[in-house]
């Protein structure tokens, strides 16, 4: 006789899971949530919604890509959910969107209670940290394609902004200001070139490493910067000076800013407005890694750009500042001319 946990699937792993899971859920909640975990589908009051004049849905939905191969590689599974939050609702907030809710999906080659409530629990603290609710998700288990300590996850998010306040592109004019926020480090981009690298150079991820003053495998799992809070404040305050944003992921610095400026215009970067991240440096040396990859890999030190009038810089700036972050000013937006790029990065980064 065979039973479904001897094909490998363990129900009653994946209800203590649930169980375990559902004191984090309760904390990444928001007054609208209807109803708890646990049903089929997760409701949402949208009453709220009906005093903008043209409320617009937005919607995106992202991973952590190979960043879970250094979590399961070093046994911590209980950061890696804030940087699913961070890649879904920081790109809800690039046209203006406030996200409201959330919902993962997370693959496992065995169902380990205690490990999927420590991947929950970093989502749940990563939608605490946004202000949007957690309220669903699946826990697949999946024997024979995965093994036991493998797995992935994935979420998706719905925000909301009202049409008149929705920004983009053509709202970019020539003259612009472009407003750096620091990344904390790597986020979750561009680590199947930091395992190329670590496997390459027989790098020891527990080793403690001088430049960082801590073992490589920290600095990897530092959580990607959740920028969506410190985003609607800045347009809060800005009034209409703010233009737009772009979440440097995938791609870096330049190819996420040309995304969102016209096809006239080119935003230029001088480097020398900031340094190089250390483990960045480090890695790029260690792996020899050609500068122009390196930008177009990892995010070189900026997480968030927000693009402003020229007369509102200091406020931009005087906002983030009372939030703690510490932004500055890293560049411009000027006339495009011939065939050149669209963004670009100028100058030597700053020695720290």
């Amino acid at each position: 006789m065979g039973t479904y946990k001897d094909a490998g699937v363990d129900i009653d792993a994946g209800d203590r899971a649930v169980e375990l899971m559902k004191a984090s859920i309760a904390k990444a909640s928001r007054p609208e949530v209807m109803g708890g975990i646990g049903g089929f589908a997760g409701l949402f009051d949208a009453t709220a919604l009906k005093s903008m004049k043209k409320p617009l849905l937005a919607t995106s939905t992202d991973g952590v890509g190979t960043k879970t191969e250094i979590a399961r590689a070093m046994g911590k599974y209980d950061t890696i959910g804030e940087d699913l939050v961070a890649m879904v609702v920081d790109d809800l907030v690039v046209c203006g969107a406030e996200p409201l809710f959330m919902t993962d999906y997370i693959a496992v080659g065995k169902v380990i209670p205690e490990r999927i409530a420590e991947i929950v629990a970093g989502i749940a603290r990563g939608c605490e940290k946004a202000h949007t609710a957690l309220i669903g998700g699946e826990t697949a288990e999946h024997p024979g394609l995965l093994d036991d300590d493998e797995f992935d996850i994935a979420g998706a998010a719905t925000g909301v902004v009202d049409a008149g306040n929705q920004l983009g592109a053509e709202l970019v004019k020539d003259g612009d200001i472009l407003i750096a926020m620091p990344s904390s480090g790597f986020h979750a981009n561009g680590f199947s070139l930091v395992r190329h690298i670590i496997k390459t150079h027989k790098l020891s991820l527990d080793a403690h490493v001088s430049e960082y003053g801590k073992s490589s495998g920290e600095v990897f799992l530092t959580p990607t910067e959740i920028y969506a809070l410190d985003c609607l404040a800045l347009i809060k305050s800005m009034q209409g000076a703010l233009r737009g944003f772009s979440h440097i992921t995938g791609g870096g610095i330049a190819e996420n800013t040309a995304r969102v400026i016209p096809g006239h215009l080119v935003a230029t970067y001088d480097r020398s407005t900031w340094s190089l991240p250390v483990e960045m440096e480090f890695m790029a040396k260690v792996g020899g890694v050609p500068q122009v990859d390196m930008e177009r890999t990892w995010n070189a030190g900026i997480g968030m750009v927000a693009i402003v009038s020229p007369d509102s810089a200091d406020l931009a700036l005087a906002s983030l500042a009372a939030r703690g972050m510490k932004a500055w000013v890293s560049g411009s937006i000027s006339g495009r001319t011939g065939s050149e790029p669209r963004s670009t990065l100028v100058g030597t980064y700053r020695a720290r």
